[in-house]
């Protein structure tokens, strides 16, 4: 598995569980699952492209040699 794949399925995971969390946290506080689901759904959409942005530069770092890193 390229290292791009595995950083997309990476990302899916960890949305699935931050979502549910998000989920739960919004309805506990609100009472409504229409809400919860919908401030879930913005959450999903936003911070799946930040995760994977963030993912992104920090394979750039890798990519410096340890010589140039000072």
């Amino acid at each position: 598995m390229s290292n791009k794949l595995r950083r997309i399925f990476k990302s899916i995971t960890w949305r699935m569980t931050a979502t549910t969390t998000t989920i739960l946290i919004v309805y506990f506080l609100s009472g409504e699952l229409k809400v919860a689901g919908g401030v879930a759904l913005l959450e999903v959409i936003f911070k799946t492209i930040i995760y994977y942005l963030h993912e992104t530069i920090w394979d750039k770092f890798k990519a410096i040699p340890e010589n140039k890193r000072e």
